[in-house]
């Protein structure tokens, strides 16, 4: 069989092109396509490595294929022998192997006898004709007959039965076919694509009869004329071994954008930050996510979620060769990602303007590298061309302008019909590595002012000055380190807002739909974020997120409307979307931006808010008057709202339900509130004392259940949720109470496997499976540790340790038995867990 580089350039990127749709169709004729042309039409068979690609396809994710022939359906598949996972559609269209289609009526069978006794008199002893009657036509082939015989016959028939009414013509080479129903390629071809919801379609064929279906295409689908003759099919290719050639390229471009191109392990991804952006990098030095012009905005480069093509910026040895490691620069977010002769060091500069995101990558050693800029803004869903010049790329065709510094790089730039493409080869040397800068947000492609090894130095001590201060437990505390600087990686400076997670999709179950957008700020997520930097020393962020919330709740008719989420900017989200031309981290769909939960009731969210006010506080010595200003605000809502059923801390789709946890930071919103009054003296509301009381009373009485002896995940049913332990966790509940022992008992022995804890086992509306999440696995250390079971939580911190990447990054859940990390990347919930449970260790 031929290569993929004997098809046209052109048919080449239309291909590409087209395997991202997201439900493909693929449908071809038979004889002369599939099949070649033979003397004897009983003789035709198909090339194996068509028959092989056909099957292949089929058996993809959202993936049909068909094919449709002038041939009686069991003609076709007698003589075919394709699997049954390839549709067959047989007598241009009057029958499909899903069902007859077309149903012959009393009329149609009477005009089929007709029709079938008048041609038997036209070709009654004509040497070289015969007919082939089928359920809702009849086909006459002259290919066998003398020429003059032959186009005596068709004239007859063309000026008789033809002309008849009811009868539907079809002309093919050496054939006409006569038909009782209304039916061709072109209306097959549409039969199917409305049977799969194919949002395109690519079509094979060689015949005249083909071009009522090439005349059905339209937009993203693609034609492919085979052999000579005019035709409305777009692309041509001479025979039936480039037919398989182009079965065969489909399926590896649809493959690869189905499920990835060996997607890094996630756990192994390194995150660049500068307190205003995040970028991803790959073992390998490749950036495969930077969103702009913030990091809840659209990607520009989304090969964590789409492969190479939904854009990717990659620097390596030209010969290839695997990294021997990557590592952050001491307590800074620099990353280097080292080969034998070669270096790559990674960084976003973290001073300049606030639309301004500024990636540098210095290339040093000795060794040839080889780059590749390929930038696909909005999610690959823009146009876009490079232009070269002196001192490196412009990128046209995006709202916002993006640029690549890179003077002395000599470009090729290629083009895939949508999308340009940059390579280069590029020689550093001891005393000239290579330079190149990525700026979104600006078009200039000047010098800076500082040179680089200046602004490396001050973008290191930006975070290591910071890092310096933490006070640290002496349990990992190196971890505890790259923990917290990772916490600090998703706040973000102008806004205060802190990002859930870095990432949007990655999935809690692969090739699963458990795959959401964390690229927001959640008020509970968040406060849980900075209080545990305020308990390392570092209180700024902390002030940050309460400016912000201020701001939110200014927008607010009142502190019970708040909302779970919202942007970093602190505003209200848009819809929550799909990105269907995105195929997902190692296949698992839907991509998703945006989020359902913003519009959920979460009641616990005023707990956190009002236990980071108690740490600053503590850490300050004293109690501002615009917090508690904010913690009357949170103890307003939840008196005005602890009664009712919510969604939970955990967003499920279901109905609401009076849940325990949710009851207990409520508790928790109240105890806290009236702690801080009598501290520091301030106002305490006069029915706060007896509400916390008739909270706790609630949750004693409701949230315990004698059949499993254990507080259950909500009033309404026996299931365990691993955020019931909040019970002891938060002091509701005196851990040496036998009531917490037995639910800590409860929750290891149905919750708990191996080294990680899922938060619950009950069907939550959703197909699928999920990981265990790593910040119940800190939950429960903490619950071992106040219940005196010292060696278990030790030995349960050990494997959280363990499960964190090569560069010490956490995402949010693990899967026990494929021994894998899931989840969005990295996940504030599970760096925030681990600093929490290596602090209690240390004490």
């Amino acid at each position: 069989m031929l290569t993929a580089e004997s098809l046209p350039a052109e048919l080449r990127r239309a291909i590409v092109q087209i395997a991202r749709t997201p439900r493909l169709l693929v449908a071809c004729d038979y004889d002369g396509t599939l099949a070649p042309i033979v003397s004897n039409p009983d003789e035709a068979r198909p090339l194996p490595e068509s028959v092989g690609a056909l099957r292949s396809l089929a058996g993809l994710h959202e993936t049909t294929t068909a094919v449709i022939s002038g041939r009686a359906l069991r003609d076709l598949a007698t003589l075919s022998r394709l699997p049954a996972e390839v549709h067959l559609v047989g007598s241009h269209g009057s029958e499909f192997d899903i069902g007859f289609v077309h149903a012959l009526d009393a009329k149609a069978r009477e005009l089929h006898r007709e029709l079938e006794r008048e041609l038997d008199q036209l070709v009654d002893e004509v040497r070289g004709v015969h007919l082939e009657v089928k359920p809702a036509s009849i086909a006459v082939h002259v290919r066998r007959a003398d020429r003059d015989q032959a186009e005596r016959v068709l004239a007859e028939i063309h000026n008789g039965p033809c002309t008849w009414d009811g009868v539907s013509t079809t002309d093919g080479k050496e054939v006409v076919e006569l038909a009782v129903v209304q039916t061709d390629k072109g209306r097959a071809l549409d039969t199917l694509r409305h049977q799969v919801g194919a949002t395109a379609a690519i079509f094979l064929g060689d015949d005249v009869t083909d071009e009522k279906a090439f005349a059905r295409l339209s937009g993203p689908d693609i034609g492919v004329k085979v052999g000579g003759g005019e035709t409305l099919a777009t692309y041509r290719v001479s025979g039936a071994e480039d037919v398989a050639t182009v079965l065969a390229f489909i399926l590896e471009e649809r493959r690869n954008w189905l499920y990835g191109e060996q997607a890094p392990p996630i756990e192994r991804l390194s995150m660049l930050a500068n307190e205003r952006s995040v970028a991803l990098l790959t073992p390998d030095a490749r950036l495969t996510w930077l969103c702009h012009p913030g990091p809840d905005a659209p990607a520009v480069f989304a090969d964590l979620l789409g492969g190479s093509s939904a854009g990717h910026f990659s620097v390596k040895p030209h010969r290839n060769g695997l990294p021997l490691g990557q590592r952050y620069l001491p307590n800074t977010m620099t990353v280097e990602t080292r080969w034998s002769r070669l270096l790559v060091t990674d960084y976003l500069e973290p001073h300049g303007p606030a639309h301004r995101t500024d990636l540098v990558r210095v290339i040093s050693g000795s060794a040839t590298a080889s780059v590749v800029f390929a930038p696909r803004p909005e999610f690959g869903g823009v146009p876009v061309r490079l232009v070269a010049e002196d001192d490196g790329l412009r990128v046209l065709g995006t709202s916002e302008p993006i640029v690549l510094r890179a003077p002395g790089v000599s470009w090729e730039i290629t083009s895939d019909g949508l999308h340009d493409t940059a390579s280069a080869l590029v020689q550093p040397t001891a005393d000239a590595p290579v330079v190149l800068e990525l700026r979104c947000g600006t078009t200039e492609l000047g010098p800076h002012e500082e040179s680089e090894v200046d602004r490396r130095a001050r973008a290191g001590a930006y975070w290591s000055e910071w890092a310096s201060a933490l006070k640290l437990p002496h349990v990992e505390t190196e971890l505890v380190a790259r923990s917290a600087l990772t916490l600090r990686g998703l706040c973000n400076s102008d806004t205060g807002g802190v990002l859930a997670a870095a990432t949007s999709s990655l999935p809690e179950e692969i090739g699963g739909v458990r795959n959401w957008d964390y690229r927001y700020c959640w008020i509970r997520d968040a406060a849980l974020t900075v209080r545990e930097l305020v308990g390392l020393g570092s209180v700024k962020e902390a002030e940050g997120y309460l400016r912000w919330l201020h701001d939110v709740l200014d927008t607010l008719a009142g502190p019970e409307r708040l909302h779970p989420l919202y942007t970093i900017a602190g505003t209200q989200l848009g819809a929550e979307a799909v990105i269907e031309s995105l195929p997902g981290y190692a296949g698992s769909r839907p991509v998703r931006v945006g989020n359902l939960a913003n519009h959920q009731v979460q009641l616990d969210v005023f707990g956190p808010v009002v236990e980071l006010v108690c740490a600053l506080a503590e850490v300050r010595g004293g109690l501002r008057d615009e917090e508690w200003d904010l913690v009357r605000a949170m103890a307003e809502a939840a008196t005005r709202r602890w009664s009712e059923p919510d969604h939970g801390i955990w967003e499920e789709r279901h109905v609401p339900r009076h849940r325990v946890y949710s009851r207990v930071m409520c508790w928790v919103t109240i105890d806290r509130a009236i702690r801080l009054g009598e501290i520091y003296e301030r106002e305490i509301a006069g029915d706060w004392a007896k509400l916390r009381d008739e909270i706790a009373n609630d949750v004693l009485t409701h949230g315990w259940n004698d059949e499993v002896q254990a507080f259950t995940t909500a009033y309404d049913g026996t299931d365990l949720d691993a955020a019931s332990l909040f019970v002891g966790l938060s002091g509701l509940l005196d851990p040496s109470d036998e009531r917490f022992q037995s639910t800590v008992t409860a929750i290891e022995a149905e919750l708990r496997s191996g080294s990680t804890v899922y938060r619950y086992r009950r069907d939550d509306g959703l197909p699928g499976g999920e990981g265990g999440f790593h910040l119940c696995a800190a939950w429960l250390i903490e619950a071992y540790l106040l219940c005196g079971r010292r060696t278990e939580a030790e030995e349960l911190f050990e494997q959280l340790v363990d499960a964190a990447g090569p560069t010490g990054l956490l995402p949010e859940q693990y899967d026990p038995i494929a021994e894998r990390s899931l989840g969005n990347h990295p996940q504030a919930y599970s760096h925030l867990g681990l600093i929490r449970c290596a602090k209690l260790l240390a004490e």
